[in-house]
């Protein structure tokens, strides 16, 4: 890994040679936003949706975008065809820029840009054929969820929660109501229906929140964003979770209950069945 190519305000590299100073604002206060781009074949998914929502996290933050589409696109494409690997993860961080230490956010700085590209690591066949388990947390993380934050260690907190357990991942409830889990997006199924939390400022407004949508549309699944309380989720037909990383991903257990009824009962659902054929199906057609 140290010797990957990477990208570092305007020159590629090996990662063993890139360094920032330590008074960056990224490493001082968290003052800054990522994103992670899949990579299928070394080819971008849904990479617009992800430029435009890395837009968007850097408005909030008062961050001009340092680079256009084009550049962007031309500097993921070099770090994607250095590496040996056919599915990748595209890593995007920006963070405000190097200034004397001051809550108050400094004028006119230059942003600091990293860009690294690394192997995908799938979920195996295993969680995809049993499911995989989950626990529950209060969500104590801050108000600006809707910011993919450099600022993550409420995340990491969170995660680190359903490690303690063996688990796969903490599943998040704000007053009652779902809002996430510590890295992916949260469904239910109801009825036949999918179901996940409306957009808020606690919830990541997740690339795969439409991509569902859009799939659930081709697959003649109803699809509803509304509130989504814990007694929904703890008598739920299905729970999945969506995220880069792990595409859809059935959850078969919480806080060692299983999910589901009859014969299902503790068993990955078919709308998840249909939904994650419908994903890999989505692939080719959906990069670049």
């Amino acid at each position: 890994m140290n010797d990957a190519l990477c990208y570092l305000n305007g020159e590629f590299l090996p990662l063993s040679e890139a360094r920032i100073p330590v008074l960056d604002r990224g490493f001082i206060f968290g003052d800054g936003i990522y994103e992670v781009v899949p990579v299928y074949g070394r080819r971008l998914f849904r990479f617009d949706e992800h430029i435009a929502r890395m837009g968007r996290s850097l408005a909030k933050l008062r961050i001009a975008n340092p680079a256009t589409r084009e550049q962007w696109l031309e500097r993921c494409r070099t770090l994607v065809h250095a590496q040996a690997s056919e599915d990748q993860l595209l890593y995007i961080q920006i963070s405000r820029g190097v200034a004397p230490r001051d809550h108050v956010m400094p004028q006119g700085l230059v942003p600091t840009v990293f860009m690294l590209a690394t192997t995908m690591k799938p979920p195996s066949a295993e969680q995809r054929h049993q499911g995989v388990a989950c626990v529950t947390a209060r969500d104590f993380r801050w108000e600006r969820g809707d910011i993919k934050s450099t600022s993550l260690l409420g995340n990491v907190l969170a995660r680190q929660i359903s490690a303690d357990h063996g688990c796969v991942e903490t599943i998040l409830f704000r007053d009652g109501m779902l809002t996430e889990a510590s890295s992916s997006n949260v469904w239910v199924v109801h009825e036949g229906a999918l179901l996940g939390p409306p957009k808020s400022e606690h919830v990541l407004e997740g690339i795969r929140v439409e991509l569902l949508r859009e799939l659930c549309e081709d697959c003649g699944i109803a699809y509803n964003l509304r509130p989504v309380s814990e007694a929904d989720v703890r008598t739920a037909d299905e729970v999945m979770l969506s995220s880069a990383t792990k595409e859809v991903l059935p959850v078969t257990k919480i806080d060692g209950e299983p999910v589901g009824h009859g014969a299902l009962r503790g068993k990955p659902g078919p709308v998840y069945g249909r939904l994650y054929e419908a994903y890999q199906q989505a692939k080719a057609r959906m990069s670049i």
